[in-house]
């Protein structure tokens, strides 16, 4: 199983930013995809956005409450993916997990990093 570990949460007021990070190591395959979910207090794990670079469907999704305000980025050389958050309201308040997914078996998940957006 990949070692998933993601930083740059923390408190932000309305229109500010942040940017999170994420690492993955310890495969010794080929990572076919990186990309960040979010889960706000009693509400569903939901995606945010993934960048997939292998196979059909390759390329960069996003959720639509994100479009035009949050950019993912990705290393492929150092197994790196990176969330630039603009624009924040505090409806993006949640846990923020980086998931890593390999050509067969289930998905990696981080255990998260906290993002609080005040109003």
């Amino acid at each position: 199983q990949v070692q998933v570990v993601e930083s740059g949460g923390g408190l932000a007021q309305a229109g500010g930013s942040l940017r999170l990070s994420c690492a993955a190591s310890g495969s010794m395959f080929d990572i076919n995809g990186m990309g960040w979910y979010r889960q706000a207090p009693g509400k569903e794990r939901e995606l945010v956005a993934y960048i997939t670079n292998r196979g059909v469907g390759a390329g960069t999704k996003y959720a639509v409450f994100v479009k035009g305000r949050f950019t993912i980025s990705r290393d492929n050389a150092k197994n790196m993916v990176y969330l630039e958050m603009n624009g924040l309201k505090p409806e993006d308040t949640a846990v923020y997990y980086c998931n890593v997914r390999l050509p067969f078996g289930s998905p990696c998940w981080g255990q998260g990093t906290r993002v609080t957006v005040s109003a």
